[in-house]
C-alpha cells in the first residue's frame, strides 16, 4: 500500500506536533509548561545558523556581481520599499483599532495590575547604540557586505568564490537535517503557551487578538497580495510554498526560526542569491509588518481602554513616533514592551501601566506578529528580485498567478 505524499512532508508532523501541544497544555498545563525547553533549545538551534548563512549568502552574492552599483541600488531601493509598507502597516493598524473599537470591552473595564517591571527601561527612550550593539544579525549584515565588496575587487576574485560556494552548501544541506527537528520546536513552543496562560484566561482580551489577527490577514492577502499581484505572482501560491516556514513560525513565536529555510525557499522560487541575501536579513530589523501592526493597534487598544480620546493630529503623532520605535523592535530582549513601553512615554497621554493588560496575550500575539514578518520579508525580496530583473521562473517553485 502506497502512502499518501502528504504523510511523508513536513508540514504534516509540525501539524500533529502542534495538535499535541495543545492537548498538553489544557490536560496537564503543569507538564506542558515544561515544554518549554523544547522551543527553546530548537530556536537556539536555529539561530547558530543564522549568522553563517548570511554571511556566506551576501559575500558570495556581492562577490560574484560584476557591477557594485548594483548592490547599492539594491540597498536603497529595499530601505525605500520598507519605509513605505511599514507605514502602511502601522496606519492600517491605527485606523481599524480607531474604528473597530477593541478597547471597549465590558462596562467596568479590566483589573489593573503592576507593569513597571516592564517597563523600566522605558524612561530613557529607545537607544539605538544598543539597538545596533545587541542586534547580532545586523552587524554581520554590515560586516558581509563590506566583505562582499572588498573580495568583489580583489584579482583571485574566483578563486576565493570556488571556496566559499562549496561551504555555502555544505551549511545548507546541514541546516536541512536540522530541520527535521522543527516539530519537536513546535511542539514545545505550543505546549508552553497552552499551559502557561491558558484558554479561558484570554477571554477578557479576545476581541483584540481577533482584531490584530483579523487586521494582519487583511494585510496579507489585501496590501501584500495586490503588491504581488502587480508583479504577476501569486500570494496564494507564495504562502502555499513557504507553509512549513509558517507553521514552524507558528510553533516557536520567532520569526527567526525559519529565517534560513526561507532565503533557501525563495532562492528556489527564482530570487538570486544576492537579493535574498540583502533583502531578508536587513528586512528582519527594518521590514517588520506583524510588529508594526501589533504596536500600533495596542496603543489604540490601551487609549480606549483607559478613556483617553485622541484627536486626528495625536494619532498622526502616534504614526510618526511608531515609524521610528518600530525600527528597535528586533534584536532587543522583551522588545515588545520596551518598544511600546518608549512610545507611551514619548506620546504621554496613554498610562504605561496599561501594558499589563497585554502581559497575558502577548505569547499569542508574538505568533501573528512573526508570521506577518517572515511573510512581508519574503514579499519584499520577490518585489525586489522582480523589480531588480534578478528573477528566475525556470525554478522548481512556481508561485505566478
Amino acid at each position: 500500500m502506497k502512502i499518501p505524499k502528504f504523510f511523508t512532508h513536513l508540514t504534516f508532523y509540525v501539524l500533529v506536533a502542534l495538535v499535541l501541544a495543545v492537548l498538553l497544555g489544557y490536560l496537564y498545563p503543569a507538564v506542558a509548561i515544561k515544554a518549554e525547553r523544547l522551543g527553546t533549545w530548537f530556536v537556539n538551534v536555529i539561530k547558530v545558523f543564522i549568522p553563517p548563512i548570511i554571511f556566506l549568502t551576501i559575500v558570495t552574492g556581492i562577490s560574484g556581481m560584476s557591477n557594485l552599483k548594483k548592490v547599492g541600488r539594491i540597498g536603497v531601493k529595499a530601505l525605500l520599499y520598507f519605509e513605505v509598507v511599514t507605514t502602511l502597516a502601522l496606519g492600517i493598524g491605527i485606523l481599524l483599532a480607531h474604528f473597530i473599537k477593541p478597547g471597549k470591552i465590558g462596562k467596568s473595564g479590566l483589573p489593573v495590575s503592576d507593569a513597571s517591571k516592564y517597563t523600566k527601561h522605558a524612561t530613557t527612550g529607545f537607544d539605538w547604540k544598543q539597538f545596533f550593539l545587541s542586534n547580532l544579525t545586523l552587524q554581520v549584515l554590515l560586516l558581509a557586505i563590506i566583505v562582499g565588496i572588498v573580495v568583489s575587487l580583489l584579482k583571485n576574485r574566483e578563486q576565493i568564490l570556488s571556496y566559499l560556494e562549496p561551504v555555502t552548501k555544505f551549511v545548507f544541506s546541514l541546516l536541512k537535517y536540522v530541520m527535521y527537528l522543527a516539530p519537536i520546536g513546535a511542539f514545545g513552543g505550543m505546549a508552553f503557551t497552552i499551559g502557561k496562560f491558558g484558554i479561558k484566561t484570554l477571554l477578557p482580551l479576545g476581541k483584540l487578538m481577533l482584531t490584530v489577527y483579523c487586521t494582519m490577514a487583511v494585510f496579507i492577502f489585501v496590501v501584500l497580495g495586490l503588491i504581488l499581484r502587480y508583479y504577476k505572482l501569486s500570494v496564494w501560491k507564495y504562502l502555499s510554498n513557504i507553509k512549513e516556514e509558517i507553521l514552524i513560525v507558528l510553533g516557536t513565536s520567532s520569526s527567526e526560526a525559519a529565517l534560513p529555510s526561507l532565503m533557501n525557499k525563495l532562492q528556489k522560487m527564482g530570487c538570486s542569491k544576492p537579493v535574498v541575501g540583502l533583502v531578508v536579513p536587513t528586512g528582519y530589523s527594518f521590514n517588520l509588518d506583524g510588529t508594526s501592526i501589533y504596536l500600533s493597534m495596542a496603543t489604540i487598544f490601551l487609549a480606549q481602554l483607559y478613556n483617553v480620546d485622541l484627536s486626528s493630529g495625536e494619532m498622526l503623532t502616534i504614526l510618526g513616533i511608531l515609524m521610528i520605535t518600530s525600527k528597535g523592535a528586533a534584536g532587543v530582549t522583551g522588545s515588545g514592551f520596551i518598544i511600546l513601553a518608549s512610545t507611551l512615554t514619548a506620546i504621554q497621554k496613554i498610562p504605561v501601566e496599561g501594558l499589563a493588560f497585554l502581559l497575558a496575550i502577548d505569547k499569542f500575539m508574538s505568533e501573528a506578529r512573526a508570521i506577518t514578518n517572515i511573510i512581508g520579508n519574503g514579499v519584499a525580496t520577490l518585489v525586489i528580485a522582480k523589480s531588480e530583473r534578478d528573477f528566475s521562473d525556470i525554478h522548481q517553485i512556481n508561485i505566478a498567478e
